[in-house]
């Protein structure tokens, strides 16, 4: 495991500043994404692996965050199956899995998983350019989307509304039908993203809260289990991080047993009654409201302030294993100054 501060946490072995991180560190609130898209549409932006590096490494030479991640985009394995995709200025696939008949247009050249990940392939090149030019201090992330996540995309469109179609999905066979084709080729994204330089690989699973967590335990634990042990099997050491939004106990309890390092949390749950209940069991990643990111200067910097209270309270043993964060990526028109104000209080608060 490469001992950066951010994987020293994960390990629950960090013993110094908490390691800080933000979910869409990249992205439109950042002046230098903004330049970069002026001359780039996003989807160069995620392909070409030289841009791709370059948008990743804004944050972290404006910030110095702990920790890059690649910047691409969740929904390319469902590009790679066959659905199309564009970007204007959301993400709108081609088709969706509406029936169970649909599942048959997915890979419709009967490519392997190997081949299908091939498709991947500037992912694994843009990680090669940024671990080469990161700090080796620093961790560098790769990530997927969970299967239960491009399974609602995939029916849906997008993850918000009712998503009742979705729903329904996971019950007629479409979701069964979907998992043959996704967890193998989840596994082998993951393996690639490892073997290409990245500390640690996120599953974002950004759609788990808007399943009950009898059904979550029933038919969506099971999907994660086997990406997770497909992925271990090949990368023991390498920590996987699951971020679960919208989700609480009454859904982490089922989580118990499956290979997974770090748990990653949206801003709903206290984070300190979190850690330690927790927090023994995994690494914990959160979870500051990014709504609260959109305030003014001072305003912002208050929350910031009384999010960080009760977490100074906890006895240092607790933090061990604490990844600080947002609850979910940083929001469009979120200031660049309560960023810098964020990790400077963190660092302030925190220093030796």
């Amino acid at each position: 495991m490469n001992q950066t501060l951010y994987a020293s946490a994960v390990a629950k072995n960090n013993h110094s500043r908490p390691p800080v991180w933000f979910m869409r560190q990249a992205g439109r609130y950042h002046s230098h994404y903004q330049n970069l898209k002026k001359q780039h549409s996003f989807m160069d932006l995620c392909k070409i692996p030289e841009l791709a590096a370059e948008t990743t490494f804004g944050p972290i030479r404006d910030f110095d965050f702990d920790a890059a991640i690649l910047f691409s985009d969740l929904l390319f394995p469902l590009e790679v199956l066959g659905m199309g995709l564009e970007y204007s200025p959301g993400p709108k696939l081609g088709w969706h899995l509406h029936q169970t008949t649909d599942l048959k247009k997915l890979n419709p050249e009967g490519k392997s998983v190997t081949e299908l990940v091939s498709g991947l392939s500037y992912q694994g090149e843009a990680l090669k350019l940024i671990r080469a030019g990161l700090a080796p201090s620093k961790s560098l992330l790769g990530f997927v989307g969970g299967p239960l996540t491009l399974f609602f995309y995939a029916v849906e469109g997008s993850h918000q509304g009712g998503l009742e179609a979705a729903k329904r999905g996971i019950i007629d066979g479409r979701y069964d039908g979907f998992l043959k084709l996704i967890v193998p080729f989840l596994i082998e994204n993951m393996n690639l993203q490892a073997r290409s330089g990245a500390d640690a690989v996120a599953i974002m699973d950004t759609c788990a809260g808007e399943i009950d967590p009898v059904l979550y335990r029933e038919a969506i634990v099971p999907a994660l289990r086997e990406v997770m042990e497909g992925f271990k099997a090949r990368h023991p050491d390498k920590p996987v991080v699951y971020y679960s939004k919208k989700t609480d106990q009454a859904h982490w309890q089922h989580l118990h047993g499956l290979p997974f390092d770090c748990l990653g949390i949206d801003w709903h749950p206290d984070l300190s009654s979190v850690l330690r209940e927790f927090g023994s069991t995994w690494a914990i990643q959160g979870n500051f409201d990014p709504n609260l990111m959109l305030l003014e200067s001072e305003a912002c910097m208050q929350e910031i302030k009384k999010f960080f209270e009760p977490i100074l309270a906890l006895p240092r043993s607790a933090l061990k294993g604490w990844v600080c964060g947002l609850g979910h990526g940083v929001l469009q028109w979120t200031p660049e100054q309560n960023v810098r104000n964020f990790l400077r209080y963190q660092r302030e608060i925190f220093a030796p």
